[in-house]
């Protein structure tokens, strides 16, 4: 009889720190929805974009590019919502633009000099210089204020190169001259108030820098 006793008391002991520990393991509260993974699972990682690319820059509404082509350079919205409005039909939104002025002088060879800010959306105004040649019938001087819109423009500091003149893209929209430069992917388009034959009869390019240079080459 002691024997059995024994043997049973044992038993009891031996269960008790099991019993106890199934308990313990019981009344944890499990892990919230969206909590940490089970150790031997796998962590998953937030997707990249299609093409990996970071987002470009932000671009300007046909709104507010008529609201200050208007106001800059002076003329009625009907005229600059003209203009404005071919430049989107053809190139969609710009994502910076230039508000400057500028020089120019020719007697066949031309030279042209200006200077600006650039605007971004986020971004604080930069300013630019620009210069540079042409050639072609024209001769006189003007001084004027010029709009430029600048498309595929993801990175200020992208602007400061040399565009060439895109043969045979000079206009004139609701008495605005419109041409565009292009360079790298960047595509320029100054928008000119008064400036008549002169866009049309000379060919060159301009160079963006950003410190003025008495050398237009």
């Amino acid at each position: 009889m002691d024997r059995r006793k024994l043997i049973a008391t044992g038993l009891v002991g031996l269960s008790a720190p099991v019993l106890a520990r199934a308990q313990t393991v019981q009344s944890q509260p499990l892990p919230p929805a969206g909590g940490p993974p089970p150790p031997n699972s796998q962590p998953s990682y937030p997707s990249a974009g299609p093409t990996g690319e970071a987002p470009g820059a932000r671009t300007y509404t046909q709104d507010e590019i008529v609201t200050n082509v208007s106001d800059f350079l002076g003329v009625t919205a009907e005229s600059a919502g003209a203009a404005v409005e071919r430049l989107f039909a053809n190139n969609g939104r710009p994502t910076a633009y230039i508000a400057g002025e500028e020089g120019s002088g020719s007697f066949v060879l031309g030279l042209r000099y200006g200077r600006g800010l650039l605007y971004m959306k986020d971004r604080p105004p930069m300013e630019v210089f620009w210069q540079g040649p042409s050639i072609g019938w024209d001769w006189g001087g003007n001084a004027s204020r010029v709009f430029t819109l600048c498309y595929n423009l993801q990175v200020p500091e992208v602007i400061f190169q040399r565009y060439p003149g895109v043969e045979g893209s000079a206009y004139l929209v609701g008495g605005l001259g419109v041409n565009y430069q292009r360079a790298e992917g960047v595509t320029l388009a100054p928008i000119r108030a008064g400036v008549g034959l002169r866009l049309g009869a000379n060919v060159g390019y301009l160079a963006y820098t950003r410190k003025r240079s008495v050398i237009p080459f």
